[in-house]
């Protein structure tokens, strides 16, 4: 089995790779979902972040609020590694139980779609990473249009993350998204050829 670490920063464009791997026969591992079970499911680390950031991040129903907790993890430098201290244990645990588990099914490949690979110390759990890069100004707009978010929330999210070159720098593939769909669809057509043929 090929596991692919897929990696890149927000509105790189990794999502889109991520199903078009998918479409060509990949299982897909989305580590942001796992996070999401973890802090849905998980009592401990729930209670270990209201702990961390205070009651404010609670929904009226007592689960935690993502979009609470994004703004104030985005808006204080030191709130963000707080954070991953919490969930990065605990979504690497699920996460390599997932991996056995589609080794014991024959799978051939497996892509981990997470955007703090190295990061969160993941690299090895996987044989080659691949990043996804676009440009700021591409960036900003998928950003703009998908997220809703303002130029300046923009911005904070992009500069809170490893910077592109930090990334490619230790890429086994570099995926440059600004480009048509079709084009991506065709270059992601290719890689998957090159790998399954290795």
């Amino acid at each position: 089995m090929k596991v692919i670490g897929l990696t890149g920063g927000i509105g790189s464009g990794k999502s889109t790779v991520a199903q078009f791997l998918g479409e060509l026969g990949a299982v897909v591992i989305d580590a942001d979902k796992v996070g999401h079970e973890v802090l849905r499911s998980d009592t401990g680390v729930k209670q270990e972040v209201v702990a961390a950031f205070g009651k404010g991040v609670l929904t009226p129903d007592g689960g935690i609020s993502r979009k609470k907790l994004g703004r104030m993890v985005f808006t204080n430098p030191e709130s963000l590694p707080k954070l991953n201290m919490i969930m990065h244990p605990r979504i690497a645990a699920l996460v390599k139980a997932r991996l056995e588990g589609y080794r014991k099914d024959g799978a051939r490949v497996v892509v981990v779609e997470a955007p703090l690979l190295r990061e969160a110390g993941w690299v090895s759990l996987v044989d080659e990473v691949w990043v996804t890069v676009a440009s700021e100004a591409t960036v900003l707009e998928r950003l703009r249009g998908r997220a809703r978010f303002s130029e300046a929330e923009a911005l904070k999210r992009i500069r809170s993350q490893m910077s592109a070159a930090e990334r490619v720098g230790r890429a086994s593939v570099v995926i440059d998204t600004d480009c048509s769909l079709d084009e991506l669809k065709g270059m992601i057509g290719r890689l998957w050829r090159e790998l399954t043929s290795r």
